[in-house]
């Protein structure tokens, strides 16, 4: 091929490639005027039916997803805020024996029963010494899962899946609670109260209990346990009110 030849070639082949971008070019205008021709129509509709709407429909359509969340919880039940940190307690279980620690399933928890220990001025660790040495003595059948101290000290007992000897009739369904206290009025010191307080809301939170489910001794068997707030009604309402605003103050929703 000559160099006039080669020359032409390159000519033809440069109009070629300007030819073919001009062409490109203009199909990329075309579908730019139509997209914006299809979203002016789509703005447009939708203006014109906004109008339509009513503030109240508005509205309505905001707190949709959040009413169909709450009806939805709704039908799963109740739902009790739980507690994410575990209270400071020790562990110290009671030997397997029929006196104290039978270990006889928990199959249901549907309560917590708080008890006094109706032996002023003694520790956790005594009444918990106390509950294990039925297993010898064999004079009678007691036993908590927990115990409060007169500092605040817990001392867990009895695993809670099994039950205790200490609410009677509802032993088969109740986790049991025994205080500490200094004297015959059976008020808790402060130190005993505030612990009594986390420690039950996070049983509440743990298996998912309405705080209704608290209950005194008194209100299975109309025994004076515990007997301030057998003889103080208002106090006994008042502890309540703390276990519900402790689970509001430091509960959180369950996750689903």
């Amino acid at each position: 091929m000559s160099s006039e030849e080669r020359r032409r070639r390159e000519a033809y082949l440069r109009r070629k490639r300007r030819r073919k971008r001009r062409r490109t070019i203009q199909i990329i205008k075309r579908a730019a005027i139509i997209c914006v021709g299809v979203f002016l129509i789509v703005f447009g509709i939708t203006r014109v039916l906004k109008k339509d709407v009513s503030p109240d429909e508005v509205k309505a359509q905001k707190e949709a997803p959040s009413v169909a969340k709450k009806a939805a919880k709704k039908e799963k039940g109740f739902q009790q805020k739980v507690i994410l940190q575990d209270p400071d307690y020790q562990v110290n279980l009671l030997t397997p024996n029929p006196y104290s620690r039978p270990q006889t399933a928990l199959e249901e928890v549907k309560g917590v029963v708080i008890h006094y220990t109706a032996n002023p001025g003694t520790t956790a660790a005594q009444n918990r010494s106390y509950f294990e040495s039925l297993k010898d003595t064999q004079k009678t059948k007691a036993s908590s899962h927990f115990v409060v101290g007169l500092e605040g000290e817990i001392v867990q007992c009895i695993p809670s899946t099994e039950m205790s000897y200490a609410s009677n009739d509802r032993n088969v369904d109740t986790l049991s609670i025994e205080c500490c206290h200094k004297d015959e009025t059976g008020q808790f010191t402060q130190e005993t109260y505030d612990t009594l307080v986390e420690l039950t809301a996070w049983l509440c939170g743990k298996f998912n209990l309405p705080v209704d489910s608290v209950i005194r001794h008194y209100d299975v068997t109309g025994k004076e346990c515990p007997i301030y707030y057998v003889k103080n009604e208002d106090a006994w309402e008042r502890f309540k009110k703390d276990v519900q605003e402790y689970l509001d103050t430091y509960g959180t929703e369950p996750e689903e």
